[in-house]
């Protein structure tokens, strides 16, 4: 690969995105790389600012297998998204936060300009975060529709009137079955979203563990589980149950779930890799995303060791 091919991800509906990513192609080729744009974002950036139109395109005359990096301009779910576009590759994805804080997204647009210059230096270290595979077969046991989730995976009712029911397994052992409005299998970057809201505990991303929690479920034992990153998590919908289902993926690919379907989720071979310029300090993270109150700590501020 004789170019450096460095994707960029940015909403077109934003001008200081716009105008960051203008910024960031105009310093890319300063430095001799080539910027490349998504297909789907290609278009709405051209009209928004012409600097857009001679471009590469992934898919078009860039390849995926030739990406070195993806910069994405953007909170967490376009972070989603660009680690979606990258699937498949070695390239990592960097996240410049653009909006409020998130938890992937690890530079802020004050630092923009070193980030670009640490990407072309290659100072940068990657980060291998666990993601799931995601099955879902049919009473026949064949494989119906398959896909992968680096936040969460989701079997949700789908219908408002109706709950569904399921059978919960873990490792090829049926554990309980109940009725409910749905389940959340998460990874520990996935801890602090659908799994968050859910009641389910937050894990630290150095965590290796894959959590499932049932939504508003009608049992007696539906607490939050935290699992082997290695275990097989099946969610089976029950045959001759009235509520229909639905798989969602990171709230970004969804599957009809009839009676009977099963959704086996496990740890998936190919990691998400994201680019990181310093230690991250998830710590801190939290306390600046929920504003946790912090006043009185005496710490390591005081001198002393821990």
């Amino acid at each position: 690969m004789n170019e450096r091919n460095i994707l960029v991800v940015a909403h077109a509906g934003r001008a200081d995105t716009v105008e960051a990513a203008h910024r960031v192609v105009e310093e890319l080729r300063a430095a001799g790389a080539r910027p490349v744009l998504p297909a789907d974002d290609a278009a709405d950036l051209t009209v928004a600012d012409p600097l857009f139109s001679d471009v590469d395109v992934l898919g078009r005359t860039v390849v995926q297998a030739d990406l070195e990096l993806a910069i994405v301009l953007g909170g967490d779910g376009t972070i989603l998204r660009a680690a979606e576009l990258v699937r498949g590759s070695d390239a990592p994805v960097l996240g410049i936060n653009m909006g409020h804080v998130g938890f992937l997204a690890e530079i802020d647009r004050d630092d923009m300009d070193e980030a670009v210059h640490r990407v072309i230096a290659r100072d940068y270290e990657v980060e291998e975060r666990l993601a799931l595979s995601v099955r879902v077969k049919d009473t026949a046991g064949a494989v119906i529709y398959e896909t992968w989730a680096l936040n969460e995976a989701t079997v949700e009712k789908a219908s408002r009137e109706r709950m569904i029911e399921v059978v919960l397994e873990i490792d090829g052992l049926p554990l309980s079955s109940f009725g409910c409005d749905g389940m959340v299998v998460s990874t520990p970057t996935g801890s602090t979203a659908y799994n968050f809201s859910a009641g389910g505990p937050v894990i630290w991303p150095g965590v290796k563990a894959i959590a499932v929690v049932p939504l508003s479920a009608h049992a007696l034992f539906a607490k939050p589980l935290v699992v082997s990153p290695d275990a097989s998590v099946a969610i089976e919908m029950l045959e001759g149950a009235s509520g229909a289902g639905i798989l969602w993926c990171d709230g970004r690919r969804s599957h009809e779930l009839p009676p009977g379907a099963r959704v086996v989720v496990r740890r998936s071979s190919h990691p998400v890799r994201l680019a990181r310029l310093h230690q991250a300090e998830f710590t801190n993270r939290l306390v600046r995303k929920f504003q946790l109150p912090v006043a009185g700590w005496r710490g390591q501020s005081a001198g002393g060791a821990q």
